[in-house]
């Protein structure tokens, strides 16, 4: 149950401070990714910040410690190299940020706004992870039966 609030009051912190920082605007960010017309660079000092807090908390904090205090384990991601799949959904994930203004935290933070933009950003999204997902079981599908 601690876990479960611990959580809760992580994810409406960062919620909040997406919101202050500007990141759940996309006219703000779209002004942060265009390097070669009206460049904002607020948003690099909310990255900034954010790595000022996380690095000194991973090497005092994480890294000392064998298991979390409040889960079995930790859920580091494991390196792996860069593929083609890597490669095209960064492109993907890239060229969509860019267009629309928006990645999925700070959508699903908007999500409470009640835009009907944002929840079709979040459904548009949701259908391609789903297609994503359908179409590598496919493959893997159909890999499994030629190979034999």
């Amino acid at each position: 149950m601690l876990f479960k609030f611990v959580s809760l009051l992580s994810g409406l912190l960062f919620g909040l401070g997406m919101m202050i920082s500007g990141m759940v605007n996309p006219q703000k960010v779209i002004g942060f990714l265009d390097l070669f017309g009206q460049w904002d660079p607020s948003l690099a000092f909310v990255m900034g910040g954010a790595l000022m807090v996380f690095i000194p908390g991973y090497f005092l904090v994480i890294k000392p410690q064998k298991s979390p205090r409040l889960a079995a384990t930790f859920n580091f991601s494991t390196p792996s190299k860069a593929d083609t799949k890597l490669l095209t959904g960064s492109a993907l994930f890239g060229v969509g940020w860019g267009l629309a203004g928006i990645c999925p935290g700070p959508a699903i933070t908007l999500l409470g706004s009640g835009s009907m933009t944002i929840a079709t950003f979040i459904i548009s999204m949701l259908a391609g992870m789903f297609i994503v997902q359908v179409g590598t079981k496919a493959s893997s599908s159909f890999r499994a039966h030629t190979i034999r």
